[in-house]
């Protein structure tokens, strides 16, 4: 395995942890009044969710393509 598949991997452990984080705390009393009151999340929640699932994709690609270099 290439250290570039490897690190994809790492991304995309890194960015699943962030979404359930963010996923965990959009279940908390602060977002669920914000939810209920403003119709959002807390800005820090709506981070967590969208870059946990960029960061995800992101990984997930590098994971299953890999970077290739110009010899490759």
């Amino acid at each position: 395995m290439t250290s570039q598949r490897m690190f994809g991997i790492v991304i995309l452990v890194i960015g699943v942890i962030l979404l359930v984080v963010g996923m965990n705390a959009s279940h908390s009393l602060a977002d669920q009044a914000s939810s209920t009151f403003l119709g959002r999340f807390t800005h820090a929640t709506t981070w967590y969710i969208v870059g946990g699932s960029l960061i995800a994709c992101l990984g997930l690609l590098m994971a299953v393509f890999g970077v290739r270099g110009r010899n490759a």
